[in-house]
């Protein structure tokens, strides 16, 4: 199901004579109403008339998460504060948070791409969609509840935790869409099996999760524990929040909203341009926002792009799965680590479950690495050698995947924490500063 049929499978030539219109007007208002853009771009000598294609976006000085915490609060914004109807923050644990502001017709935009991931996943009128993602200042409830709205689906706004309270509402409710962080889906999961509830029995029939790193193996896992295909959704508070790109039925890739957001690979190092299916650093532009247009955002994940007709129809370009960020590995003996490597070599190895910790230590000159890793409940039971084996094992998997050699520790199942918002999986305890 299409839910904007024009626009989605726009021919690429009229998608392009489009974007560059957004383009230019976007860069115009943003240099007449923000002084942070005028200084900006006055500095880098380089004015709204100089955007005469597509290309000319490279001309443009790119924003960081920096620039956006130095214009805190409502230094980015482009309109009186009576035309802004909704505030929204991120987090804010590395500094200042970064401040997003909406209008109405922002608000009626988000909602607008989050209609069109919906209807990717089949979701429509028919539907109850729980949604586990946080409301409040974090934009992932509120982006999934706006969009749920347009498509007609009835939405449960149950926010995260009360995991029992979760599966008690999916069966009493008739649950039939899901949107978690890929970590609480299988913890879900996992308290359902404990109190003899096969989630495959509770009737899900999509579910939409993102928010965190996760491998092509977790995706598996939460696919078979409810027995539902899962879409991934990629979006960020700086650029409006959920919804920048999604999944279609293929799951070759997320559609990005490619009217709403222009999207460029980068070099991380060079900060050179690099064409379709190149990976690099992902920069997104707002084409289409009134209250706070944010251009050439350095987003720091990494990622491809491929311009390819997707099998379903859709026109617009297709970004693949995050696979690290260009500023969240872990730099250890000069090697740069992503823990989605990590994760990758775990789940390559039976008998132990996809909850992990990575503690990164440096107790003299050296960097040391300990990966802890929940044992499943059959390997617990089986004594000593075998589990010194299946240590053995990963540890092997995380040299082959990494280059580097690792500690692993077995822990108790269900030992490690939980976590209902955003896996925290790296404990980084050298003093770097």
């Amino acid at each position: 199901m299409i839910w904007n049929e024009e626009i989605e499978t726009m021919p690429r030539q009229d998608l392009e004579e489009l974007q560059l219109k957004k383009l230019q007007a976007t860069v115009k208002r943003a240099f007449n109403e923000i002084p942070y853009y005028n200084k900006k771009y006055s500095e880098a000598e380089v004015y709204p008339e100089d955007i005469e294609c597509l290309n000319d976006i490279q001309k443009l000085p790119f924003i960081t998460k920096d620039d956006l915490r130095e214009s805190y609060p409502f230094g980015l914004f482009a309109v009186d504060m009576s035309k802004i109807k909704e505030l929204h923050s991120s987090s804010g644990t590395t500094g200042k948070p970064v401040v997003s502001g909406y209008t109405e017709k922002d608000l009626d935009t988000w909602a607008e791409t989050i209609a069109r991931g919906l209807s990717m996943m089949g979701i429509g009128e028919n539907d109850i969609l729980q949604n586990t993602h946080g409301y409040g200042m974090f934009t992932g409830g509120f982006g999934v509840h706006y969009g749920s709205h347009k498509v007609g689906a009835a939405i449960i706004p149950i926010s995260t935790g009360q995991t029992r309270r979760q599966i008690e509402i999916m069966q009493d409710f008739g649950t039939t869409g899901l949107i978690f962080t890929p970590s609480y889906g299988i913890h879900l999961g996992e308290i359902a099996l404990e109190d003899g509830i096969d989630p495959k029995t509770l009737g899900i029939k999509a579910i939409g999760f993102g928010a965190e790193m996760w491998t092509e193996e977790i995706r598996q896992r939460v696919e078979e524990i409810f027995g539902a295909k899962a879409y991934n959704i990629y979006g960020l508070t700086e650029l409006m929040g959920p919804g920048v790109g999604v999944e279609c039925i293929e799951q070759k890739g997320l559609h990005i909203a490619e009217d709403i957001y222009y999207p460029e690979i980068i070099d991380p190092n060079t900060l050179e341009n690099l064409g379709p299916n190149q990976k690099g650093e992902l920069v997104l532009t707002n084409l289409q926002r009134e209250g706070m247009p944010v251009i050439r955002f350095r987003t720091k994940d990494l990622t491809k792009l491929t311009y390819e007709k997707c099998g379903c129809g859709r026109t617009h370009a297709r970004m693949s799965r995050i696979t690290g960020r260009s500023d969240d590995m872990i730099k250890v003996k000069g090697v740069a680590i992503f823990p989605s490597q990590i994760e990758k070599a775990l789940l390559r190895i039976g008998d132990v479950e996809p909850h992990y910790l990575i503690i990164v230590t440096r107790p003299g000159t050296l960097d040391e690495i300990e990966v802890k890793v929940e044992a499943s409940q059959n390997l617990f039971f089986d004594g000593v050698k075998d589990m010194m084996a299946i240590t053995d094992k990963i540890g092997k998997s995380i040299e082959n995947e990494t280059g580097i050699r690792v500690k692993v520790t077995l822990v108790e199942p269900k030992s490690l924490p939980r976590f209902e918002g955003k896996a925290k999986r790296v404990i980084d305890e050298r003093d770097l500063h």
